[in-house]
């Protein structure tokens, strides 16, 4: 089977990886792929989110399916193009890809579909938004409507805090913005796939969204990630598939708008039972890096089965019986103005780490002074150093051994990934 992945980052490098490791897979491409992927893949200088661009590509390497990584291409219409040039694609349309591109829209599917999740208002202007904060009260949630790379939410005891963040949001064109009730309780993130009709769930993971240990500071796209989660209630997986996923997955049909990829469950276990906090169509970035490192069925598979319509067919996944944490190395002033072209160096060293694998985020390759090439950062979140072992604490000091043998100017990391879970 040969395959093209679209995107550049440190999921993209994780799935490469892991289509890498099936002996189904006879060619592996990568548009545009980043220095970690090209070692596994041939890279194609393609803009991702052009769709007649990235169907021409995978057509004329006659693929026999294309994997899309990041949401702004699905939400772009990429998926589209591709399936009408007859090549099967993992990834919703753009129409279906709305569960992750709007807010409100995905409030209105949940709604239909009987989706336990928190109570909202869908506001256009502050008044509209500060009547929803004084009807929910403290502390406020504040969501931007479309997509904000897992930076667009607010959550803040601070009402006029609330109200700039949905202010800056409504200023945009277009802008609107979804305020909720505060859901407590750990978050989880399940990753459901589909192929229109049928769900099968991966393993559930938690992922760390704020820059600075204790969950302080301001949201990331994430700066870690833990799977197995040993604290879960049993049953949860089968909980979130019979009320959240296949409802939704249905709805979406009635629609006619078919939900076919990864339709990632972003949840809260509350006081009052579980709630989804929010939909994505497609892998998470860091969770997939630990996801597919536990994942023992072989990928290639089973990406086609669901791109297919055939996962009815596919047998049971089958997990590794292991523990993988990631922890992702960010570059200076990010979430803010991320500085670029520092020097990394370090990244084999970190590889000879037993169960340690290194996942390029925002890097990229330049000449050196002898004709070399050298590695720098060219983004805010460069790198993701996957640990593996037989539980988590294990996992999790494989994991910072191998941030320990990285050397970037002003990176920065969080000690705490997976620590609370680990003891």
């Amino acid at each position: 089977m040969d395959i093209l992945v679209i995107g550049t980052g440190a999921r993209e490098h994780a799935l490469v990886r892991a289509l890498a490791a099936d002996p189904q897979v006879t060619a592996l491409h990568a548009a545009p792929g980043n220095p970690g992927t090209a070692a596994l893949a041939t890279s194609h200088d393609v803009d991702p989110l052009d769709p007649a661009a990235v169907a021409a590509l995978a057509s004329g390497l006659g693929v026999d399916l294309v994997v899309v990584g990041p949401e702004a291409p699905l939400v772009a219409g990429v998926a589209d193009a591709v399936r009408a040039a007859g090549v099967p694609v993992f990834g919703p349309s753009a129409d279906a890809a709305r569960l992750e591109g709007s807010k409100a829209f995905a409030k209105e599917v949940m709604a239909a579909a009987g989706v336990p999740t928190a109570a909202s208002r869908t506001c256009t202007d502050l008044s509209q938004v500060a009547d929803a904060l004084d009807e929910f009260g403290a502390p406020h949630v504040v969501k931007e409507d479309g997509l904000a790379a897992g930076k667009g939410v607010a959550v803040t005891d601070d009402r006029a805090v609330a109200l700039a963040h949905a202010g800056a949001c409504l200023d945009r064109p277009g802008g609107q913005v979804v305020v909720e009730e505060y859901l407590d309780g750990p978050e989880v993130s399940l990753f459901v796939l589909s192929d229109g009709r049928d769900v099968v769930a991966l393993a559930p993971a938690q992922d760390f969204k704020r820059i600075g240990d204790g969950d302080t500071g301001p949201n990331t796209g994430g700066m870690g990630a833990y799977s197995p989660l040993p604290w879960a209630p049993p049953g949860l997986v089968d909980e979130v598939l019979e009320r959240v996923a296949r409802p939704t997955v249905v709805e979406m049909a009635a629609r006619g708008t078919p939900f076919t990829g990864v339709l990632y469950c972003g949840l809260a276990l509350t006081s009052r039972g579980m709630r989804v906090v929010e939909f994505n169509a497609r892998f998470g970035d860091p969770e997939t890096q630990v996801v597919l490192a536990r994942l023992a069925t072989p990928l290639a598979g089973l990406l086609k089965a669901a791109a297919t319509g055939r996962l009815a067919e596919h047998p049971p996944l089958t997990w590794r019986d292991e523990a993988a944490v990631t922890v992702v190395v960010a570059s200076a002033g990010y979430p803010g103005g991320a500085r670029t072209g520092d020097l990394i160096t370090g990244i084999d060293d970190a590889e000879q780490v037993p169960g340690v694998h290194v996942l390029h985020a925002g890097t990229a390759l330049i000449d050196g002074v002898e004709g070399d090439n050298l590695l720098i950062s060219a983004g805010g979140r460069v790198l993701s150093v996957v640990g593996t072992g037989s539980d988590l604490a294990s996992a999790r000091t494989a994991a910072y051994a191998g941030v320990a043998r990285i050397d970037l100017t002003g990176s920065q990391h969080r000690t705490d990934i997976a620590a609370q879970a680990s003891r």
